[in-house]
């Protein structure tokens, strides 16, 4: 492993900064309710899904009881899902307590998704590309807007 359990966190935790300033950055309506074109989801629901993943991939890592649950599916208000936002990274660092190195690096198959076998490692990698790829997504809908979201570089 190329990286330790702790340097994983802070990534983790770098970019969850980083995308909670994006959300910030958002107009309460807009957060909501815009998307540049039809085929596309609200900043808002790209961040719940963010937030999905992740608690169902830590608890079920941790805990080897996966559920993937939708509990902040009425989340309506930029307040609240910034409360989601610090809730599920509060059960994350809870859970995170129980997760070994030698847990990070077991195969087993995707219980979600339908993807091949993976590591538990690769599994929580594939959650943060996610982020990243819906965070850049909430930077392109805020230009669009014409709001200058933060610098990519502070986490």
């Amino acid at each position: 492993m190329l990286l330790t359990k702790e340097q994983l966190l802070e990534s983790l935790e770098g970019n969850r900064r980083l995308t909670i300033r994006i959300i910030q950055a958002f107009p309460e309506k807009e957060l909501f309710e815009y998307k540049p074109v039809d085929a596309l989801r609200p900043f808002s629901k790209m961040v719940l899904e963010i937030l999905y993943i992740e608690k169902a991939y830590i608890r079920g890592i941790a805990l080897k009881e996966w559920e993937y649950e939708q509990p902040y599916n009425d989340v309506s208000t930029k307040e609240a899902l910034l409360k989601a936002c610090e809730e599920t990274r509060s059960d994350t660092l809870k859970y995170w307590q129980e997760i070994t190195e030698e847990r990070l690096t077991t195969v087993e198959k995707d219980p979600f998704f339908g993807g091949p076998p993976s590591s538990h490692f690769d599994r929580l990698f594939y959650a943060l590309e996610n982020e990243i790829h819906h965070r850049g997504q909430g930077y392109i809908y805020l230009r669009l807007l014409g709001i200058e979201p933060p610098a990519f570089y502070e986490r």
